[in-house]
């Protein structure tokens, strides 16, 4: 009986140890979904989104006609969107074209002078003057007093075109090749972009990508735009790969060499958004004009948002988070100090009001 009781006793507790384990299989298994959720939770969230595209991958910006490309049968200067482009339109329409036609108009009046007064027939017998002091004078001081105008205007404007850029610039890179573009962000992460030209319908397999109106006129549009924000200064730095190329934008008055081997820099500020077109302005060989350049402006918030979609960084993003990590850094210390003080000194109370309790105490005993 004694043995039987002492199994019994046995049993009874061997179950009451095994449901525990068999109650916590459920949990482990519910837990293991959770987790399996999480994962499709973090894979699903959506990358940033190209602000210049549409859902089907094509720019949302169109070219427009007469900005930033050339018109049919136009004489005039392009529409300028930078300060110094203003400033070489004026100075072309309001000191150079008036001066060029005062200057041809004059020198055409003397000519008709000169044909018909000295003519033949009405001045049968030559004059035999040598020299006329004042008109010497006059032809040499007049163009000397011209050149001094136009050199002031003339160095300020050549000053500004190679002014360096401020420090929060963005830096552009501009490559060229035989015979395309290719550009590098370096202040943004290193994105890199290839742009070729866009070829015509008819000059491209059934299916592959070819030229629309939206993306500029023939022989300026290309697969890949040069993204750059409105109102921020760019720094532009060319260089080639095999000869000497040329990166020019006439809306942006930029016009700068790209050689083997060395950096040319230049800086300027867009100010109006849009699409600017332009090309290889140096003979560069065989397909020299087949280098289109085409540079989108956008707002600085499209801007950050076109180089987050690409994998790159803002600058003045990281630099924000790298000062709010080195002022957790810093206050760090300064809370693990405060702490221990906090717990020194709490004994430090304690003892001293132990005393006063004791004595609280032994008064009230001895009453």
């Amino acid at each position: 009986m004694r043995m039987l009781g002492l199994t019994s006793i046995l049993l009874a507790a061997g179950m009451a140890f095994a449901t525990p384990a068999s109650a916590q299989e459920p949990v482990a298994n519910t837990a293991a979904p959770v987790a399996n959720s999480a994962a499709p939770a973090a894979a699903a969230t959506p990358a940033v989104a190209d602000p210049t595209l549409d859902a089907s991958g094509k720019p949302l910006t169109k070219a427009a006609p007469g900005i930033g490309q050339p018109v049919a049968e136009g004489i005039a200067l392009q529409p300028q969107v930078t300060k110094t482009g203003e400033e070489a339109h004026n100075f072309h329409n309001h000191i150079l074209l008036p001066l060029i036609t005062v200057i041809s108009i004059f020198v055409l009046i003397l000519l008709v002078w000169v044909i018909f007064r000295y003519r033949r027939a009405a001045n049968p017998t030559p004059s035999r003057t040598a020299h006329n002091t004042v008109i010497e004078i006059v032809w040499t001081l007049v163009p000397v007093l011209i050149l001094i105008a136009i050199a002031v205007p003339s160095i300020r404007l050549l000053a500004a075109q190679f002014k360096p850029a401020p420090k929060d610039a963005i830096t552009l890179k501009a490559i060229g090749n035989q015979w395309f573009w290719s550009y590098e962000y370096p202040d943004n992460g290193g994105i890199q972009l290839t742009a070729n030209m866009l070829k015509e319908q008819g000059q491209v397999p059934a299916g592959q990508r070819y030229r629309t109106d939206a993306d500029g006129p023939r022989l300026l549009a290309t697969d890949q735009r040069v993204v750059l924000p409105v109102g921020v200064p760019i720094r532009l730095i060319t260089t080639a790969q095999d000869v000497i190329h040329s990166w020019a934008v006439p809306a942006f008055w930029i016009k700068l060499d790209a050689v083997p081997g060395k950096l040319n820099e230049t800086s300027f500020t867009i100010e109006k958004p849009g699409l600017y077109f332009g090309q290889c302005s140096e003979l560069c060989g065989a397909r020299h004009a087949y280098m289109p350049i085409a540079v989108e402006a956008v707002s600085p918030a499209e801007f950050a948002q076109w180089v987050k979609s690409k994998g790159g960084t803002i600058p003045a993003e990281v630099a924000a988070a790298a000062a709010a990590e080195a002022a957790q850094n810093a206050a760090a210390p300064a809370a693990a100090n405060a702490a221990e003080t906090n717990a020194a000194a709490e004994p430090a109370a304690t003892n001293e009001t132990a005393p006063a309790a004791n004595a609280a105490a032994g008064n009230t005993t001895g009453n």
